[in-house]
């Protein structure tokens, strides 16, 4: 959790150093009137505030250097005492809204310290009436989002951000504005919708109407610049309305692309064209949900050749080229491309990455990965609240790939590597499980206490109670022996623990039998798979034979000529996302569309959408 905090607190510090430094520098410690015992900081040792406070005049300034004495206690990580003085003086503190705030933010300080961030949050509960310094105010809504955002409401800790802005100057208030607008990126347009109606903070509402409306008209840049000006006309002294976010002012200036003649390179023949008709089949569906007289789709044959098939396309008119497929595939029209450099590339979706190269402003990559889906799984464990995870992974390719994906992101998140066992198929899966849940460790320490004092002791395995989740990366055909192996493995002393899964995981069997085993598993895969609708019911008569995997590549060929018209405005707001069939998309700044999958759970005999 920690890393994922330091963009955060490195703007809180450098926003807040300024005025409350300046404060302490221009105010200096004077004992002589209780009126120069400044709160804003406490430089001093506790010891020494401490005996002042022991030799004060009066009770106000009693009452400010034990405020100082706290102060300085934290400054040291020493929260026992803080709290101890704290609490000596509450019953007695003087009533004047500087200190009693003072006291309250100083015990919520305390309370972070100690991880008791709601406890904390309980504590910051300001009255209305009081009129306080500036810096007071800061330090209030600064620590507010802190705390929010430790427990994980962005939301919240948007709206903290935005009062907070209010009181700092505007170098300071600028670097927040940014934050906010980081934080605000990653939801769903519909969440900002739903937030927007509370005006309670209408700093913060435009804050939210202002991304709604980035997210829902940045398909049209025309319309988008209209939206933005009835905006700022209706918020004219709004933070945003003074100086837009950068990738904002460059998504109104970024033209779409509008191709009338686009080309479709797939290996339609030889040993790969089965993997390829689905995904012809759903961009053929695409285009008729969706028809254009004057836009054509015209496919040609990547078998012979990706660079021969691009040539093709290029003399063909081409002016937009979806694909190829295969990872080689790409590689060969990249390096091609950059062997001719006087060659303008034409704008590309890619339905593959290729290693080690840096792509052009036109070029974009659509692909199904599952290190992409590992990686997605550990987003949303760590959203859960998840701590401390443990991965069973198949001890294969795809496996190890899947896990190193997934432990590379969870150290981004928190700073701790995720626990991994990788289990061979067979007997080795239930040793495995075994040995991952410390059950082969309990049952040796039983075996031993055994042959010293008898068999007539009674005595029943223990599991691990120090993970909090399971994470399984495993096939379709070893999910259905490695879930039970697990749920027996849990002794009836532990609590058993969430199990998330794959996609690859999902049973093809759609008996509610099969299902049943599965119960109380949550599973990650395309919002298309989860709930049915007349789509796939139409998919399903039509390619009665079709694998999920099948459908999976029809729903991506779907998707990826529904992206040509938004790929640009992607890249130039790395906020806007698309609900497609294949998860909610979004586009990196290198040209990578990531995909955010939906999550269902197995209850009752059904998968059940989240």
């Amino acid at each position: 959790m920690l890393k994922r905090l330091n963009t955060t607190k490195f703007i809180f510090i450098a926003v807040l150093s300024t005025v409350l430094f300046g404060c302490a520098t221009s105010t200096p410690p004077v004992k002589e009137t209780q009126s120069q015992v400044s709160l804003s900081s406490a430089p001093l040792n506790a010891s020494q505030y401490l005996a002042d406070a022991a030799k004060a005049s009066s009770a106000e300034q009693r009452d400010r250097l034990m405020l100082q004495a706290a102060h300085a206690f934290i400054n040291q990580s020493d929260t026992t005492n803080a709290a101890q003085t704290l609490a000596s003086i509450k019953a007695s503190l003087v009533q004047k809204p500087e200190l009693l705030a003072q006291h309250k933010y100083l015990t919520a300080r305390v309370l972070e310290l100690t991880s008791t961030y709601d406890d904390a949050l309980a504590q910051l509960n300001y009255p209305s009436q009081w009129r306080l310094a500036e810096w007071q105010m800061a330090n209030y809504y600064q620590l507010k989002a802190r705390l929010y955002q430790l427990i994980k409401q962005p939301i919240e800790q948007a709206r903290q951000l935005s009062l907070l802005s209010l009181y700092l100057p505007k170098p300071d208030s600028y670097r927040v504005n940014d934050e906010i607008w980081r934080i605000l990126q990653p939801l769903h347009e519909q969440t900002l919708l739903s937030f927007s109606q509370d005006t309670s903070t209408p700093v913060f509402t435009g804050w939210l109407q202002l991304a709604y409306i980035a997210k829902h008209y940045a398909i049209d840049p025309q319309v988008l610049v209209q939206q933005l000006s009835a905006w700022q006309h209706d918020n004219p002294r709004h933070p945003a309305a003074m100086k837009l976010p950068t990738d904002l002012e460059q998504a109104v200036n970024v033209k779409p692309y509008r191709p009338k003649n686009i080309a479709v390179l797939l290996p339609l023949s030889g040993s790969r064209a089965a993997i390829a008709n689905p995904i012809k089949q759903g961009i053929v569906s695409s285009y008729l949900a969706n028809p254009d007289d004057s836009v054509s789709v015209n496919f040609f044959d990547s078998a012979q050749g990706a660079d021969i098939a691009y040539q093709q396309a290029v003399n063909a008119g081409a002016e937009f080229i979806i694909g190829p497929l295969l990872q080689s595939e790409v590689a060969t029209i990249i390096e091609a491309q950059n062997a001719a450099p006087q060659n303008t590339p034409l704008p590309q979706l890619f339905l593959n990455k290729a290693d080690n190269i840096t792509p052009n402003a036109d070029q974009f990559f659509f692909a199904l990965s599952p290190t992409d889906e590992a990686i997605d799984a550990a987003q949303k464990l760590f959203k859960d609240g998840i701590e401390k995870p443990l991965l069973l992974a198949s001890n294969d390719n795809i496996g190890r790939r899947m896990a190193d994906a997934f432990n590379e992101k969870w150290q981004a998140l928190t700073e701790e590597t995720a626990e991994v066992h990788f289990y061979n198929s067979g007997d080795e899966m239930k040793v495995t499980v075994q040995k991952s849940l410390g059950v082969i460790d309990s049952k040796e320490r039983i075996a031993r206490i055994k042959a010293l004092l008898g068999n007539q002791i009674e005595a029943d395995f223990r599991s691990r109670r120090d993970i909090d989740a399971i994470y399984m990366i495993s096939s379709s055909q070893d999910l259905p022996l490695l879930k039970p192996f697990i749920d027996v493995n849990f002794s009836v002393f532990a609590q058993p623990v969430p199990l998330y899964t794959t996609s690859r995981s999902r049973i093809e069997n759609n008996s509610r039998a099969a299902a049943q085993e599965l119960n109380n598993l949550t599973i990650s895969d395309i919002p298309w798979l989860l709930k049915a609708n007349a789509e796939t019911a139409e998919v399903a008569k039509l390619w009665p034979n079709w694998s999920n995997s099948q459908k999976r590549l029809y729903i991506m060929g779907y998707d990826a000529l529904q992206l040509v018209s938004k790929l640009a405005q992607m890249r130039a707001l790395p906020g806007y996302q698309y609900s497609g069939g294949s998860g909610l998309l979004s586009a990196a700044p290198d040209g990578t569309i990531n995909r955010q999958l939906s999550w269902g759970r197995y209850q009752r005999g059904n998968l059940r959408p989240l």
